[in-house]
């Protein structure tokens, strides 16, 4: 325990000499702005209209998400660090040919029983592409503290842009940031246009096309699969309803912190979790949550036992309809289910029975509610709004089976991946694959005092690898 106490108050040290250090640093120096469009340089008269499944994020903010790289070495790549700029927007140029979409703009039509429809307008007015220069940060600054730094959120375009704003905003934003020693790509895109599964689709096929390909493995699938004969395309919105949901709210402060899980110890997570339910169906991702949600609840100051707990999640629904839609449907195709349970319940049941209620509930989504849901969507229209969720409920974003590593522009993999500042008004989970295979991180968006009992809860941190 001595030794613990010693380790934990060196850490805390190095962790207090670190932030100190960024505090002095200079800002992110913005070097130029510029519009990229696909090769073809042609209006297109091609419009998407859009669906259930991507209108209810209209008033929330985008996705984020950026990679970490080593800065590009002439004598070691194909890529001089003169000419990586130029080459990156001309492999984005040529990528944006296979996904016109993103070139192009949202759009509408007001109609005349006061509702509006919205689609995507493929006229290639381009995307955001932002050099910028971080002086005097390098890689272990951002990797080495305890917690995320919050310059990381500088590296990221269009910070608090809502979709909506997609109308005159490009859909999609890249800003790369030099370091001293190391390259951040960070990404924004339209959650309307795009869920996770299209974002890293996209960002798949540019590091492919950066590597000197002519083609994408997984070309985007733009047909939509979601209509019905219940309602008539465009899906007509209230305009009262964009109007009466268009709030700001002001998220409390919060700090971010990336935990380590291991195969290793993800295997022992799921087995003490199947051995405690008695349910084999039990998957890796669920003994994780399940583990997150229980340190968040132990560690809450001062709790009711019989306060109820919200665990939101975004489930995929690509794989729940037959047929099934394609991986490469390019849109947003999730829905949300929650997990809803007394504080009392969590604490005295253990892990076995958190995950069992994550199972039970992501298992309910069968096609028959998968199908329900979108088409009473459209009878009953429900837009998320910033801090529309409780300030205390939990949310998941993003997904460790995504292609987050493999993404090689042509001098390196990715060393790390680190999400922008949007939609981080409840406290915010956000998923990813770590470098090792079979591994996950999870990159946390909480209080402040939340995350100091969590780093010192030996129950949960026994399954981190720090």
């Amino acid at each position: 325990m001595e030794q613990k106490l010693k380790e934990s108050s060196r850490q805390k040290s190095k962790e207090a000499l670190l932030i100190a250090t960024i505090k002095k640093m200079a800002a992110v120096e913005l070097i130029s702005t510029s519009i990229v469009q696909a090769t073809s340089s042609k209006e297109s008269t091609q419009r998407i209209e859009l669906m259930s499944s991507d209108l209810k994020f209209l008033l929330v903010e985008t996705i984020q998400k950026g990679l970490l790289f080593h800065k590009p070495k002439p004598p070691e790549g194909k890529i001089s660090d003169k000419t990586f700029l130029q080459h990156l927007k001309h492999s984005l140029s040529f990528t944006l040919n296979f996904f016109t979409p993103l070139a192009g703009r949202l759009a509408t039509v007001e109609h005349d029983d006061n509702t509006v429809s919205f689609f995507i307008d493929c006229n290639n007015s381009g995307v955001q592409f932002i050099h910028a220069v971080a002086d005097n940060i390098t890689i272990s600054d951002i990797l080495e503290p305890i917690y995320v730094p919050s310059i990381v959120h500088s590296f990221f375009p269009l910070n608090g842009m809502k979709n909506y704003h997609g109308i005159s905003k490009p859909l999609v934003a890249v800003q790369v940031t030099e370091l001293d020693d190391g390259i951040f790509i960070g990404c924004t895109m339209n959650h309307v246009v795009a869920d996770g599964t299209t974002f890293w689709n996209f960002i798949n096929s540019w590091s492919e096309i950066s590597r000197g390909s002519d083609h994408i493995t997984k070309p985007p699938v733009f047909e939509h699969w979601f209509r019905s004969n219940s309602y008539n395309c465009p899906i007509r919105l209230p305009l009262s309803v964009i109007k009466t949901n268009n709030s700001e709210a002001i998220p409390t402060l919060k700090q971010e912190r990336v935990f380590h899980f291991t195969k290793e110890k993800i295997a022992w997570l799921k087995e003490k979790a199947k051995t405690e339910s008695g349910c084999e169906r039990i998957s890796t991702l669920q003994s994780i949550l399940a583990h997150l949600w229980r340190s968040v609840i132990r560690n809450e100051q001062s709790i009711d036992p019989d306060q109820e707990t919200n665990f939101h999640f975004h489930i995929g629904i690509r794989t729940r309809l037959q047929p099934p839609i394609p991986e490469e449907y390019f849109g947003t195709a999730t829905q949300t289910g929650t997990v809803t349970l007394k504080a009392r319940e969590l604490m005295e049941n253990g892990l076995g029975y958190a995950a069992l209620q994550i199972n039970r509930m992501i298992a309910g989504y069968t096609e028959d509610k998968v199908r329900n849901n979108l088409e009473s969507w459209v009878k009953n229209p429900k837009l998320y709004k910033q801090g529309g969720f409780p300030e205390n409920d939990l949310i998941t974003s993003s997904s460790p089976r995504f292609n987050v590593y493999g993404n090689d522009f042509n001098w390196g993999r990715p060393i790390a991946v680190r999400s922008g500042p949007g939609n981080k008004y409840c406290r915010k989970i956000t998923l990813f694959p770590e470098a090792e295979e079979g591994s996950v991180d999870i990159e946390v968006s909480f209080s402040p005092e939340i995350l100091t009992a969590m780093g010192s809860d030996p129950e949960f941190m026994d399954a981190v690898t720090v």
